[in-house]
């Protein structure tokens, strides 16, 4: 007999959340696994002591994780979902008929808390994973990626002259017609600083923008970040976004130009736990950046009773600053040079013991002193005018110059050591390494878990929306990690066994700070 269901609303119901939502559902087993409570504490002094109740910053966090936790980066939206999902509903503590909170709660509240809140979360859910053996310590990967800004390309204004004279600029450089009008899409109101809106180009480079544009007259009108030939030249030095600030213009080959961050992304090989993410400037060069990310995350190590022994990265942060740094806190690098170091002239033997260089005619290039030159320390060497004035071998050598000079890295021996490292079997691994670990977790966090744009205004915000990311990222591999050894009784044991290696690790670093190597194997069955 065929079935008909009519619906009507009943006036009384007996409904439970708790019984509803299955047992290995993904927001019940989180709810279990993670507490927010020392959020309390934390966050008291932020809030004044009379007028009305704001949002639980318990339920501000669990709010902003299941918006990264299901990819939803519009906090309106994020209200809109949560209301209708009952797991999300028990996650966070409200039954079918409460009213979540407004949308603009959120936003508030984020602003409201510094970042030092959200990087005692992030530190916390990290503790987890290394409570139950997921972080090893000792190989760590580190990675970029520009995050796209809360700024249009179409609001960018002209930067102006120290002495605010925007004709002169006008004058040294050949603009577009919509320079010389309103942005398309006019600011309501200009965020940036003083020294944003000065121009910081100098005028050579004025002139090859000016020599560049004027052969793009024509084109210059299309949309900026087009991808054609003829779109319009947009600089840091002369354009900046009034609505972001802090957002910066950058590009990658055969892309659109964007207003974007930079991400800074640090992953334990063991088992992909990011163990630090940060938000810098996209002009910003990976190398300048890698000193201050070692210390957070050898920071964050040694109080958890981890050694860091290996850094893995890109060329990008090669430099022979960066190396002495890493040898000089005890960690092995394996960061293939740029193709300008060469390592030395061609045919040039380097004589270690007298610290000297025997050319192709057995002359000695003596070293003179140490030079900073852009930025970088610079060893020369000079051989004597008497050597040189009679060599055969003298105009394919030096040319019409009196002496052979070389100019190379005051941390010659640092770069060789770190390339001897990188081209040894390990080092191939280690680069396999990094490519199988800190890039597929780039790409997790764009596509899946809300980092494909930050939906806030400045530096500082998006820092945060990095770290919510992260830590939604990290509690989710905590939860699978669990679900996968908890079977076989293997989750105890490693906690056991790591809890144990930790003491180990720092009981031997306070006699023997930085000098030694402690290799523990663990193998379950």
């Amino acid at each position: 007999m065929q079935g008909k269901k009519k619906y009507q609303e009943k006036l009384f119901n007996q409904f439970q959340l708790s019984e509803r939502v299955p047992i290995d559902n993904f927001y019940r087993r989180l709810k279990e696994v993670l507490d927010l409570d020392y959020l309390y504490p934390l966050t008291k002094r932020y809030y004044g002591s009379s007028g009305q109740k704001s949002i639980d910053p318990v339920v501000f966090f669990k709010l902003c994780l299941v918006g990264y936790l299901e990819n939803i980066t519009s906090d309106r939206k994020l209200i809109t979902h949560c209301s209708m999902r009952l797991d999300i509903l028990f996650f966070l503590g409200y039954d079918i008929d409460e009213e979540l909170p407004w949308h603009s709660t959120i936003s508030r509240t984020r602003q409201l808390f510094p970042e030092s809140v959200f990087e005692e979360v992030f530190t916390k859910v990290f503790e987890l994973c290394v409570s139950v053996g997921m972080v090893s310590g000792h190989t760590q990967a580190i990675d970029s990626a520009p995050v796209k800004a809360n700024a249009s390309m179409d609001s960018l204004e002209l930067k102006v002259p120290e002495e605010d004279l925007e004709s002169y600029l006008r004058k040294v450089r050949h603009i577009s017609k919509r320079d010389k009008d309103k942005p398309l899409r006019q600011a309501k109101e200009n965020k940036a600083g003083k020294d944003q809106q000065t121009l910081s180009a100098s005028k050579k480079e004025l002139q090859a923008i000016k020599s560049r544009n004027s052969k793009w007259a024509k084109d210059q009108d299309q949309r900026p970040g087009a991808g054609n030939k003829g779109s319009r030249y947009t600089s840091n030095k002369t354009h900046y976004s009034p609505t972001d600030p802090d957002a910066r213009i950058s590009v990658k080959p055969g892309k659109a130009r964007k207003l974007n961050y930079l991400s800074q992304l640090t992953v334990d090989t063991s088992n992909h736990v990011i163990t630090d993410i940060k938000a810098y400037h996209a002009d910003g060069k990976d190398n300048q950046q890698l000193p201050d990310i070692v210390k957070r995350v050898q920071r964050r190590l040694w109080n958890s009773g981890l050694l860091w022994e290996n850094c893995v990265a890109d060329t990008g942060y090669s430099s022979g600053e960066n190396y002495a740094f890493l040898e000089k806190n005890q960690i092995k690098s394996f960061i293939p040079p740029h193709g300008t170091y060469k390592g030395g002239p061609a045919g040039f033997t380097y004589i270690e013991a007298g610290n000297y260089w025997l050319c192709p005619q057995v002359k000695k290039v003596t070293f003179r002193k140490q030079k900073l030159e852009k930025g970088t320390l610079k060893d020369q060497y000079f051989t004597k005018r008497s050597d040189c004035k009679g060599c055969p071998i003298k105009q394919q050598c030096i040319g019409k110059s009196y002496e052979k000079r070389i100019n190379i890295t005051a941390y010659r021996k640092e770069y060789e050591r770190n390339i001897a490292r990188v081209n040894s079997p390990q080092g191939r691994y280690m680069k396999a390494k990094r490519q199988s670990t800190v890039e597929p977790v780039f790409g997790t966090l764009t596509q899946f878990m809300g980092l494909r744009k930050v939906n806030t205004l400045g530096i500082k915000q998006a820092n945060k929306c990095m770290q919510l990311s992260a830590i939604a990222y990290n509690l989710k591999k905590y939860l699978k990690f669990i679900e996968n050894h908890t079977k076989s009784g293997v989750a105890s044991m490693q906690s056991i066994y790591f809890s144990l290696k930790a003491i180990i690790q720092y009981i031997l670093r306070l006699f023997k700070p930085f000098n030694f190597s402690l290799q523990l194997n663990y193998t379950t069955k």
